[in-house]
Parts: structure tokens; sequence; C-alpha cells
């Protein structure tokens, strides 16, 4: 088996729901990040792509079911190239980049890009059709922006309960106060803002042809603990403490990283960043869907013959941070290196781009920070998490 390297990683950056990027089509915006990457490879052909493999959660509206395939044509690739998309909700394309590794590591592959897109502001409402002709009474439309729709009679109903609603419970689990979740969004915003300007995301943003968004629109660098605390609860209005301040808000962008063979550093003009080192997928009880990047962590590093004292570098999406505080407090792991460019709270969330944003953030921090070893985890919702090892390859030459 030979090994699969991340040779770099784009994105948008990420706009609010309904905000500056709200009037751009996610096949739009998928299109915009392949083309992206492919033009940032200088000696890459782009006939010689194996695969364009795309995440993206919903794909009930205008992604059109296979979104890879259309930023294939619409981003003009050769039509020989082939995308498929994966659907593992908050994790699609991170679980976009292990398949690419997958592709790689037994020689289907030397070059695929990988990565997701989601316009959470553009996701479609729907209307389940009639189960019979010229049916009487109404139908309620639902919407397809975030969590459950269209629920199956037989499924439990402590599985399908709001994302917040699980949230809540899980940090009631584990003794989680208010005041740790908005510290933690607090420095989320922090550290973000810090990195827009020391330019830490100057390599790793490019902005969207035609709108003015040139950073992540929801970071806030004026926030202070007074602010979030007087925020009302969003999910229980009696001893709730998840707001609108301490959870990630919901976002679009797009997401992209190249990922091929030791082989690709000839066919793309690209050195390799990081070595894709180990990986795992993990499930547990849906309505604590927060705490699966745990297990998927530990299984990650364990695949990779490290542990937590090597990790230099963690990225961590912060969905909610009750759920992110809940994973730090179960992993062996200085909080100071996790998510020490911003996370999730303050970058945002657009659900299928997520994976590859938080692989990318840490295959730079890898270099900027001079560590070999780190960790991308990503929980999802229904019960699962994924993880990813990466080992910087300058530091393993």
């Amino acid at each position: 088996m030979s090994s699969a390297f991340v040779y770099d990683a784009v994105r948008t950056p990420f706009g609010r729901y309904g905000g500056a990027l709200a009037g751009v089509r996610p096949d739009d915006l998928a299109a915009f990040v392949v083309g992206e990457q492919v033009r940032r490879a200088p000696g890459l052909d782009p006939a010689r792509i194996d695969d364009v493999i795309l995440g993206n959660a919903n794909g009930a509206g205008e992604e059109n079911r296979n979104v890879a395939r259309m930023a294939v044509l619409l981003a003009g690739l050769p039509l020989s190239v082939p995308g498929v998309t994966v659907n593992r909700l908050c994790g699609s394309s991170l679980d976009a980049v292990v398949q690419a590794a997958r592709a790689v590591e037994t020689g289907d592959a030397d070059v695929v890009v990988a990565g997701g897109v989601e316009s959470m502001s553009r996701a479609p409402w729907v209307l389940p059709k009639p189960e019979r002709v010229y049916p009487a009474g109404g139908a309620e439309l639902v919407s397809t922006t975030l969590g459950w729709r269209l629920v199956n009679k037989r499924m439990r109903p402590d599985w399908t309960v709001s994302l917040g609603e699980a949230t809540e419970r899980l940090r009631e689990k584990y003794g989680v106060t208010r005041e740790r979740q908005d510290e933690f969004a607090l420095r989320s915003h922090r550290l973000a803002h810090e990195a827009w300007e020391a330019g830490r995301y100057a390599d790793l943003v490019t902005a969207y042809p035609g709108t003015d968004l040139v950073r992540d629109e929801p970071v806030r660098p004026d926030g202070t603990l007074e602010k979030l605390a007087a925020l009302k609860p969003s999910f229980r209005s009696d001893g709730g403490t998840i707001t609108a301040g301490n959870a990630s808000p919901l976002t679009d962008g797009a997401s992209a990283a190249l990922i091929g063979s030791a082989d690709a550093a000839s066919l793309t003009g690209l050195e390799p960043l990081a070595r894709i080192a180990g990986r795992a997928s993990v499930a547990n009880e849906p309505q604590y869907f927060g705490y699966a990047p745990v297990e998927a962590a530990e299984r990650a590093l364990a695949r990779s013959g490290v542990g937590w004292s090597d990790v230099g570098a963690v990225e961590l999406n912060e969905a909610f941070a009750a759920q992110s505080l809940v994973c730090l407090d179960a992993w062996d792991v200085d909080p100071e290196i996790v998510n020490a460019w911003g996370g999730a709270t303050a970058l945002g969330h657009p659900l299928g781009a997520s994976g590859t944003r938080i692989l990318g953030t840490l295959a730079r921090r890898l270099l900027a920070e001079d560590q070999r070893w780190g960790v991308a985890a990503i929980c999802i919702g229904v019960g699962q998490g994924v993880a990813v090892v990466l080992e910087n390859a300058r530091a393993a030459a």
C-alpha cells in the first residue's frame, strides 16, 4: 500500500445564512473551489485527475443530487473527469478525503480533488408526494436547511430530537456549564479574528468572484462575555444553556483539497503538505452524536501508531461549544492546541464543507507551527463521528 498525501487545500470564505453568499448556487460554489484547486496546481493537466469526490449533506435542491459531477462540468474540466457525491451529513467532506486517500493507497488513483459544499441559505422547502391521487386537505412544507425532515414513524423519539436538544442532553450528562460554553465561544471568535489579522488564512481562502466577502462573515471580533450571557437559550426555555452565541451559525460555503500519491508531486508541480496517516469512522446513540469524535480520534490515532502526547495540533469542528468541551474533557490533550486559528462557532459550519475546512487548516497549522502530528475530527448528526490523523510531510522527511 502506498501513502496518500494532502498537497493543497482551498475554500471560500463562509457566509452567514441569508448573507453574502446566499445568492450563489451550491453547484456554482462547488465548481469554483474545484476549479480553484486545479488552478493552484501549476503542473497539473486536468485530464490527469482520477476523480472528484465532494461531500454534501442536503442534496435536495440546486445540487442536482450529484453536485461533484455538476462541479466538474461547470468548472470546465475535461468531460473524462468523473465525480461522485458522498453524504455523511456534517462529516461528508472529511469522508470524501478518506475515500480519496483509499483510492490513492490502493493504486486506483494518483490525483483526486476531494471537498464539499453547502448552501444552507438556499436549501429548499420540500413537500411530500401524496399517497393517492387528488388528496383532500392540505400538506405541510418542510425545511431542508438543518436536521430531521419527513421522519419515519418507526424511529425512536429520543433518536430524532433536534441537534440542539441532543446537545443539551449531552452537556447535562457531562456537566458542562453555560459559563464554560460562552467562554469557549468567545475564545473561538477571538482566535479566528487574530488568525485573519495575522494572515493565517491567506493561503487557504479565496473569495468567490462577484462577491465582496473576503473573510468569514460570522466572526465577531467585538464579542464579550456580557453580550453572550445576555442571549436567551435557543432550544429550552427552562434551564437551557445553548444559545445562538455558543453554537455554530448556519452558513454557506465550499472547500476542496488536492489528495495524491507520492508520484503526484511531479504531476501537480506541488510538494505535499501532509501525509494521511490514519482515519476512523464511528457511531453511537443518535442523541449523543456530539460525543462520537472522542472514539473516532482515539481509533484514528491508534491506527496511526501515535498517541495524544505526540499530537501538536487539533482541529475539532465546533458544532456546539458544549459538544466541543465534552470532547476536550475526554481527550488527553492540551486545549490550547485545539482550534488555535478559531473554530466553527466563529467561522461557521456549512455542513458538507466543514470537514475539508478543518483538514486544510490542520495541514497548514502543522507547517506554520512546526508540528509533526495533528488530528482533525468532526461530529455528525444521528450519532456518528469521523477523524483523520495527519503527519507533517516536511517534519517526517
